[in-house]
C-alpha cells in the first residue's frame, strides 16, 4: 500500500482501466457519482451517459458482444437497479461477459428495513436472479479484491453479466492507494484431442456442413 489515499471510486476507476476498459455507460445519480467522478477526472476511460438504466446495460451489452470485451454500465440503486433487470436477463441468456456496477444506501443503514431513502428491499436477492453472480463491498479496503473476483467470473466461461454492490458512503471512503491493480486471470478451457478428432471427423464426412460460432 502507498502513503497517498484515494477514494474507493477512485480504486474502481483505477481497476477497470488496468482491465483495459476504454468504455462505460450508465446513469449518473448521487449513489454512482464517486465513481463516475473518478472516471471523469481521470479522463482514461469514455463515459456515455444514458437516458435509462435498460438503455445503459443494453449498451454494454452490445459493446461486449461487438467488441469481445467486458462490457461494463452503471446504475443507482433502488429503482435504478431495478431498471437494469430486463437487459441484465437478456445478458444472462446471451452469456455476455458485463460487470454491472451499483450504488446502494449508506452501509448503516443497509438491510435494516427503516425505509431509509432509495432503500428497496432484497435489492441484492433481486440481482442475484438475473446474475451471473453477485457481490457486495462491505469495505473500503476489501473492494479491490471483490472487483477482481466479480470481473474474473463475468470472463470465466460460461460468461455472464455479475453485478456488484457499492453503498455510496463506502465509494467515498478514503483508503490507502493499491500498489497493484492488475485483474485476476482468467481460466482457459481447451478441448481435448479426441474431442477435435471427432470435430475434424464429423466434418470431413458431413454432406452439408455448417458450422454457427
Amino acid at each position: 500500500m502507498s502513503e497517498q489515499t484515494v477514494t474507493t471510486g477512485e480504486v474502481v476507476a483505477t481497476f477497470l482501466e488496468a482491465c483495459g476498459v476504454q468504455t462505460a455507460f450508465g446513469v449518473i445519480s448521487i449513489h454512482n457519482l464517486p465513481m463516475l467522478d473518478a472516471i471523469g477526472r481521470r479522463g482514461n476511460i469514455r463515459f456515455v451517459p444514458s437516458r435509462g438504466e435498460a438503455g445503459a446495460l443494453n449498451m454494454a451489452d452490445a459493446y461486449a458482444r461487438t467488441r469481445g470485451e467486458l462490457g461494463v454500465a452503471f446504475t443507482s440503486t433502488g429503482t435504478g437497479a431495478g431498471n437494469a433487470a430486463g437487459a441484465l436477463v437478456e445478458a444472462e441468456t446471451a452469456g455476455t461477459p458485463l460487470l454491472h456496477l451499483t450504488g446502494q444506501i449508506d452501509l448503516p443503514h443497509l438491510d435494516r428495513g427503516r425505509g431509509y431513502i432509495h432503500e428497496t428491499k432484497a435489492q441484492l436477492g433481486m440481482l442475484r436472479s438475473i446474475s451471473k453472480a453477485v457481490y457486495r463491498v462491505w469495505s473500503p479496503e476489501s473492494a479491490l479484491g471483490v472487483l477482481r473476483e466479480a470481473v474474473r467470473t463475468a470472463l470465466t466461461a460460461p460468461t455472464g453479466p455479475v453485478s456488484v454492490e457499492i453503498p455510496a458512503d463506502i465509494q467515498a471512503a478514503m483508503l490507502p492507494q493499491p500498489d497493484d491493480f492488475s485483474p485476476l486471470l482468467v481460466p482457459i478451457s481447451h478441448p481435448g484431442e479426441s474431442s477435435l478428432d471427432q470435430l475434424a471427423e464429423r466434418l470431413a464426412t458431413a454432406k452439408r456442413p455448417l458450422l454457427w460460432l
